[in-house]
């Protein structure tokens, strides 16, 4: 899951939309997949340092041209921006993976993708001072509202400590946010923070996720192995950030933002068959809540206004 931001030019206008449709839709079934894989990796099969390490390694390898091309220090980076863009790998990765252990997968979307704008526009708010339009506030409250829904459930009802793992993937989501304006900044392409951040998390989890790796390996665990590689490292690491930008190139940012409140309702569905994860009542309003909020925060309708 990556930030990019581009503006329409004519000749993106020019082309067919259906292309950036399928593009936006592709994408966020990747991100439903990656939370729904990581989940049952980490609760089944895998440590999160061991997924980590499929995670970034691949994108790390296929990337390594770039990586070599702009070194492991890109000048003119900056120490803040640097340690921005390296918390959404590894860090963000370990706390997330080990969230993913006590969160339901139906929860995952609207405490992760869900209240990432949430942690964006409030870092642009208090540290560069962005101001809000009214029906993005009001998004902002329906995520909160939600979230609460989600997560006082599992504080007050439920003894799995699902709250835990509530708490956890809300401090992803903020690690992500420092991330998204550290990038917006850094003066790096889309591929260019994708290799960086995967080489430097992958020498980080290496040391930590290897002897789980041979273990799985000697256990005859090498087809989850693979299929996290694949979804992980291929999908979620590198198609996922390149169908994004064709998303918005194609569509435009609103637009194409507007799509990811889909990823939260595919999680849920996929996790049905694959987890046994049935979501009760109050998450059902929990996400509904949290979708529509991300939907308002998208700034779709600030741009139909605009257009009117």
């Amino acid at each position: 899951m990556s930030d990019l931001a581009c503006s329409s030019s004519p000749r993106a206008q020019s082309r067919p939309v259906l292309i950036g449709w399928l593009a936006a839709l592709a994408t966020v079934t990747i991100w439903a997949v990656w939370a729904v894989a990581t989940r049952h990796a980490v609760t089944h099969d895998l440590s999160p340092a061991t997924v980590g390490m499929l995670r970034f390694g691949v994108p790390a390898l296929l990337l390594l041209p770039i990586s070599l091309r702009i070194g492991l220090f890109p000048k003119g980076l900056g120490l803040m921006k640097g340690v921005g863009l390296l918390g959404s790998g590894a860090p963000f990765f370990l706390i997330v993976a080990l969230g993913m252990q006590f969160a339901p997968a139906a929860e995952i979307g609207p405490l992760l993708p869900g209240t990432m704008p949430l942690f964006v526009a409030l870092i642009g708010w208090l540290v560069f001072g962005e101001r809000l339009g009214r029906i993005r506030v009001a998004g902002f409250v329906l995520i909160l509202i939600g979230s609460a829904c989600i997560g006082g459930y599992g504080v007050l009802f439920a003894g799995h400590g699902a709250w835990r793992g509530h708490l956890l993937l809300l401090s992803g989501a903020c690690l992500w946010g420092i991330y998204t304006h550290a990038y917006r900044r850094s003066g790096l392409s889309a591929l260019q923070a994708s290799a960086l951040i995967g080489l430097w998390s992958f020498l980080i989890l290496m040391p930590f996720g290897t002897p789980s790796l041979v273990r799985a390996l000697g256990d005859g665990l090498a087809g989850p192995v693979i299929m996290q590689a694949v979804v992980q490292g291929f999908f979620s690491g590198i198609v996922g950030i390149v169908l994004y930008g064709i998303a918005i190139d194609r569509l435009g940012a609103s637009r194409a933002a507007a799509v990811s409140p889909l990823s939260i309702v595919l999680a849920a569905v996929i996790a049905i068959p694959v987890l046994d994860e049935i979501p009760d009542g109050i998450a059902l309003i929990g996400i509904a809540l949290a979708t529509l909020g991300v939907v308002l925060t998208s700034g779709i309708f600030d741009s139909a206004g605009k257009g009117r």
